[in-house]
């Protein structure tokens, strides 16, 4: 089981703008920004996105500007209504992703698993996906 995944972008401030809007319908919200921190090598600082659980807000999905940002990664974050992946989609588009494949039930993964795609600003293809009916 994962913990948390962290990712490294070009333009730390147009990406957390992205994440910040697209992850707001899955209840995921900016937790933590950690300005000159080193553990990353040259970055400035990082960001941490997650939500609040049983245990308290935990950060699960992280970013910080690098020297090489992480590209072609798949990230699917759950989603619990097909309406919130609906709203993570047009969320995404509009905070700058661009469109890699609308909501939609795709049979060939299970007979209900609806998801929606979206690049972030670094080409990252960012999915919510519900399975529920």
């Amino acid at each position: 089981m994962l913990d948390h995944i962290t990712i490294s972008v070009s333009d730390y401030e147009k990406s957390k703008i992205f994440y910040t809007e697209a992850l707001k319908p899955l209840g995921y919200s900016l937790l933590i920004e950690v300005e000159g921190y080193a553990g990353f090598g040259d970055a400035a600082g990082f960001v941490g996105f997650g939500n609040a659980e049983n245990i308290g807000p935990i950060a699960t999905f992280w970013l910080y500007q690098g020297e090489q940002p992480s590209k072609h990664t798949h990230i699917a974050f759950r989603a619990n209504q097909r309406d919130v992946v609906d709203d993570f989609h047009n969320r995404a588009i509009k905070a700058g992703g661009q469109d890699n494949g609308a909501p939609g039930i795709r049979a060939h993964y299970h007979p209900h698993y609806y998801g929606a795609f979206a690049f972030d600003p670094d080409g990252n293809n960012i999915e919510a996906v519900c399975h529920e009916k």
